[in-house]
């Protein structure tokens, strides 16, 4: 089976090599980051860098068997890898897991990768779009809601996550969530 055949979740991506004995930085997107220093088992995605290696088709896995807070940022050590130059092969490569094996998280709580393609609807009753992504700003997360074939406009429209004032409602079963948000805005 091929990764892209899996449900996978991206938890990060592999950063340049640190050091001379086969570690590695971690970029975390996890939140907070420094969750991914709680996996070790990850599947490797494609390189999201201008000439970055390739996966090689097959799922392609590597255990990070030590890792830690460096700075300002994680550092881990790829398990078998022993040289910089080693290391340097998997920069850019993607840190993936199977989505089954994400901690459970609380009632009302979701992952980004949950809201990805919902539909999102006013109080009105008018389609808005669908969410492309999530993006972080400070104060609070930002719904990135691109127009679709049902959408009332051609609009990009930005929505903050704020719970009850904004989102109002998310129902993942009927992939819609409900928002007190005007077209016009």
């Amino acid at each position: 089976m091929s990764s892209t055949d899996r449900n996978l979740t991206t938890l990060g991506r592999i950063g340049a090599p640190y050091g001379i004995k086969g570690w590695v930085k971690l970029i975390s997107y996890t939140d907070p980051p420094g969750n991914i220093l709680d996996f070790r088992h990850f599947i490797l995605g494609e390189s999201n860098l201008p000439g970055g290696k390739r996966g090689t088709g097959k799922p392609e896995t590597i255990e990070i068997d030590d890792s830690r807070m460096q700075g300002k940022g994680f550092i881990g050590h790829i398990s078998g890898c022993d040289d910089r130059e080693q290391a340097s092969q998997y920069t850019g490569r993607d840190l993936q897991v199977e989505t089954a094996a994400l901690p459970d998280l609380e009632t009302e709580d979701y992952y980004w990768y949950q809201l990805e393609g919902l539909q999102v609807v006013n109080q009105q009753d008018e389609i808005l779009g669908t969410v492309h992504h999530l993006m972080e700003t400070g104060a609070n997360d930002v719904l990135v809601v691109r127009p679709d074939e049902q959408s009332l406009d051609d609009e990009e429209r930005l929505i903050p996550w704020i719970r009850e004032q904004v989102i109002i409602a998310v129902d993942l079963d009927s992939k819609c969530i409900r928002v007190d948000w005007e077209k016009d805005y």
